[in-house]
């Protein structure tokens, strides 16, 4: 049996229809899969069981893009055909079957609860990174022994929504406090060597001898495996944010100038996809924060300054007292 399946191009959007292709991989334990998604995110996809090609898709002008994408497909006959972009393509392939993505009313605009109903599901199951012996072993060796672990998402990929790096250690070093939710917990820092300079005021505020750094020292997949050791995580919205809901641990996200990952916004207190997973939002709203008549992405200054340390504490809190009772 073989399976094409077309998803998404942002990281986190990839991330969350991870699930999708969970429920696939293990309702047809037979089937060899091609998978098209963006460049950037695609790796994420590079252990997955039974993978018989990975096309990364690389945006072009009027589309040309497209042409690379399908024209490995036209040549194959599919079993199934699954496209949660819901572009035309899939109707050009020679398939038994299609599935594809037609956004309705009848979700109030969550796009991953109408991902669900397109695989006859009442919910969208839970997002899954595959990670193969290598990036597991590279954990291993980079954290060592010990727990507990609190791992921190500093960065971002636009400054405007990186939280201050001051405030980001203010808050770990709350957090693994003697009265913290975490006492006396390492602390780790997920980033590239790039993200270092967007960061500062964190590394010189963290206690030494608690901070693992691993900035420019994991790739995605190692990230994500780091993340399964990891007790709660706090970062930005970012690609670990949405590394550590895949890893099913306790994370919260910090948002201020972005929409929520939860597919509507303002998002549920609790995604049955991602039951362990907060958020908590500035005092002012994305579309005050974005709306304005001055308003220029391309030169605005950093808009998380309305998100206090007191909130984000306050937040993380509640997320761990929610998550106690569910297995960590």
């Amino acid at each position: 049996m073989r399976i094409f399946f077309n998803t998404l191009t942002y990281f986190g959007d990839v991330v969350v229809s991870s699930g999708v292709l969970a429920h696939l991989i293990d309702r047809y334990p037979d089937a060899r899969f091609t998978i098209a998604c963006g460049e950037q995110p695609s790796v994420l996809f590079t252990e997955v069981p039974r993978l018989e090609r990975l096309i990364p898709i690389t945006k072009q002008p009027m589309r040309l893009h497209w042409w690379h994408v399908w024209w490995p497909a036209v040549t194959k006959r599919w079993d199934l055909v699954v496209d949660l972009k819901g572009s035309a393509a899939p109707y050009l392939l020679a398939a038994k079957r299609r599935l594809v993505f037609r956004p309705t009313r009848d979700t109030g605009g969550d796009r991953t609860l109408e991902w669900a109903h397109l695989m006859g599901l009442e919910q969208l199951p839970a997002p899954r990174i595959w990670t193969g012996a290598r990036h597991e072993g590279a954990a291993d060796r980079l954290l060592g022994d010990g727990r507990p672990l609190l791992a921190l998402g500093p960065s971002a990929n636009w400054a405007p929504k990186i939280w201050p790096g001051e405030r980001f250690a203010e808050l770990a070093v709350r957090l693994t406090a003697a009265d913290g939710i975490l006492p006396g917990a390492r602390i780790v820092l997920l980033g590239t060597e790039a993200d270092r300079e967007l960061v500062s005021g964190l590394h010189e505020n963290l206690p030494e001898d608690r901070m693992i750094d691993l900035f420019g020292k994991t790739d995605l997949l190692t990230a994500a495996a780091v993340l399964k050791r990891c007790d709660f995580f706090v970062g930005n919205d970012s690609g670990p944010h949405c590394l550590s809901i895949a890893a099913g641990i306790p994370g919260l996200g910090l948002m201020g100038p972005s929409r929520s990952l939860f597919g509507i916004d303002p998002p549920p207190a609790v995604a049955p996809w991602a039951p362990k997973a907060g958020l908590v939002y500035s005092t002012k709203s994305f579309d005050e924060l974005t709306g304005g008549p001055d308003y220029d992405r391309h030169t605005v200054g950093n808009l998380m300054g309305f998100l206090s340390v007191d909130a984000a504490e306050e937040a993380a809190v509640a997320l761990w007292r929610r998550c106690e009772g569910l297995d960590r």
